[in-house]
């Protein structure tokens, strides 16, 4: 079996409108957070940030401190078993303005409750759940 570790962002940004959160839409159709493989050298954090630049041109990124949530999971890729670990993290940028990298299909910001319906995968909606625990008012 093969062993990934990613990590990703659950990023928000606050609107006169509201905390709305970053979703991008893979290849594959599905919807989810920013993340990626975390590179030689890299802490999980560091993947966060060079993966929110890479993927969506956004570098104002702060971390919120008491949040990080990680999740398990298996996927098949090359005929292979893969069982891939993601530690996400909450994060806050002032940019909206996103230029979607050509590893994305699109980009959608929406509310807490928009974006808990669009995310694909129960484990993104559980991690997104967990980040209204805080007690951040969404």
């Amino acid at each position: 079996m093969i062993e990934e570790r990613s990590s990703g962002a659950v990023l928000f940004s606050e609107t006169s409108s509201g905390r709305i959160f970053l979703l991008l839409n893979y290849p594959s159709g599905h919807w989810d957070f920013v993340k990626g493989n975390i590179e030689n050298g890299e802490t999980p954090r560091q993947t966060v940030i060079r993966e929110i630049k890479e993927e969506t041109c956004i570098v104002d990124v702060e971390f919120v401190n008491g949040f990080e949530d990680k999740i398990e999971y298996h996927y098949r890729r090359d005929g292979n078993i893969v069982h891939k670990e993601v530690v996400f993290f909450l994060a806050k940028t002032k940019t909206t303005d996103v230029k979607i990298s050509h590893e994305h299909l699109g980009f959608v910001w929406l509310s807490f409750n928009d974006a808990l319906k669009k995310l694909t995968y129960k484990n993104a909606q559980n991690v997104l759940k967990k980040v209204k625990k805080l007690g951040l008012k969404t």
